[in-house]
C-alpha cells in the first residue's frame, strides 16, 4: 500500500468486495440451473431448432452442389437487379472468380448460405421488433438497453450460454450470429419509422388511413431507405461473427481462418480473410445501391 493509505481506513484503500465463498456459491447456482434447464427442454429445444437445420443443410447444398457457372450467374442478376449498376457487378464477376480460383469457392458457398440464413432470420424477427419499437415508446425503453447489452457485449461471451443450451454444431453457430447481428436492423427500422414527416402522416390521417394502412403504406415505404442501411449492417456484423462461431462448429471461411490462427499459417489466413473482404465488399456495395436507388423513387414519389 501507499504511504496515502497508512492514514486511511482499510477500507478505503481495498474495495469491499464479494466475499470468495459468495461468488463461488452464485455462480453454481446460475450454472446449475442453466444445466438444469439444459437437462428438462433439451429435447424441446432441438426440435424447435430443427427447422433452421434443415433450412441452412438444403440451402448450403444448393450452393455447394449446384454448377459454379450457374450459382455465379445468379449471384451476378441478383446483383445487377438489387444495384443496376455495371461496376458493381463486374467486381462481384471479378471477386467470385478470384475466390475460385484460390480454392475457396466451397468454403465460400458454405459461409455464403449461412450469412443468407441468419440475415433472413434477423429481417423476419429484427423488422416486426424495430416496428413496435416505433409504435410504442415503452417497448422502445425495454427494448433499448437489450440492444446495447447486445451491441457492447464481446462476441466471444454469446458462445457460452449458446454452447450450454443447444451444444456445438451449426445451429448453435447460426444463433449465436443472430444475437450479435440482429440490433442494427432492429435500431434502424425503429429510426426510420420514427423520422417519417408528421405532415405525410397528417395528411395520411386526412384521408382516413387506418393505423395498419399507414404504416404499410407510408412509414415502411418511405422509411426503406433507413431499413436496408440496417439491413446492410446486420449483413456485415453477420459476416464478422462468422469467424468467431467457426468455434462452436460453423464451416466455411471462419474455419478456416481459425485453423490458420491455431497453425500460424499466414498465407492460409490471409487469402480466407480475402474472400471474406470479398463478399462484404459486394453485400455492402449491392445493398447500398439498392438503399440509393429506393430513396431516389421515394424523392420522385413525394417530390
Amino acid at each position: 500500500m501507499g504511504p496515502v493509505c497508512n492514514i486511511l481506513p482499510e477500507i478505503l484503500c481495498e474495495f469491499p468486495a464479494i466475499s470468495n465463498h459468495t461468488m463461488r456459491a452464485f455462480k453454481r447456482a446460475v450454472d446449475g440451473s442453466f444445466k438444469d434447464f439444459v437437462r428438462a427442454y433439451g429435447n424441446a429445444i432441438d426440435h424447435a431448432t430443427q427447422p433452421l437445420q434443415l433450412f441452412l443443410n438444403w440451402l448450403q447444398d444448393l450452393f455447394t452442389d449446384s454448377p459454379w457457372i450457374i450459382v455465379l450467374l445468379v449471384l451476378l442478376v441478383v446483383v445487377h437487379l438489387a444495384g443496376r449498376d455495371a461496376k458493381i457487378t463486374i467486381g462481384t464477376a471479378i471477386s467470385m472468380l478470384a475466390i475460385g480460383l484460390v480454392g475457396l469457392w466451397e468454403d465460400t458457398m458454405v459461409t455464403l448460405a449461412m450469412v443468407t440464413v441468419c440475415t433472413l432470420i434477423s429481417i423476419v424477427i429484427g423488422i416486426p421488433i424495430g416496428i413496435l419499437m416505433a409504435r410504442s415508446s415503452r417497448t422502445q425503453a425495454v427494448v433499448s438497453p437489450l440492444l446495447d447489452i447486445m451491441q457492447t457485449m464481446p462476441s466471444f461471451v454469446y458462445l457460452i450460454p449458446v454452447v450450454m443450451i443447444f451444444g456445438i454444431g451449426k445451429v448453435p453457430g447460426l444463433i449465436a450470429v443472430v444475437i450479435y447481428a440482429i440490433p442494427p436492423i432492429i435500431r434502424l427500422t425503429n429510426l426510420g419509422i420514427r423520422l417519417v414527416d408528421k405532415e405525410v402522416l397528417e395528411a395520411a390521417d386526412a384521408f382516413g388511413s387506418s393505423p395498419r394502412q399507414k404504416l404499410f403504406n407510408v412509414q415502411i415505404p418511405l422509411a426503406l431507405p433507413t431499413i436496408m442501411a440496417g439491413i446492410n449492417q446486420t449483413i456485415m456484423m453477420a459476416l464478422a461473427m462468422v469467424v468467431v462461431a467457426s468455434m462452436i462448429g460453423v464451416g466455411g471461411l471462419g474455419k478456416n481462418v481459425l485453423q490458420a490462427i491455431t497453425n500460424q499459417f499466414f498465407t492460409v489466413g490471409f487469402m480466407n480473410g480475402f474472400a471474406l473482404v470479398g463478399i462484404a465488399i459486394i453485400f455492402d456495395r449491392t445493398s447500398q445501391a439498392f438503399g440509393k436507388r429506393l430513396q431516389k423513387h421515394q424523392e420522385v414519389l413525394h417530390g
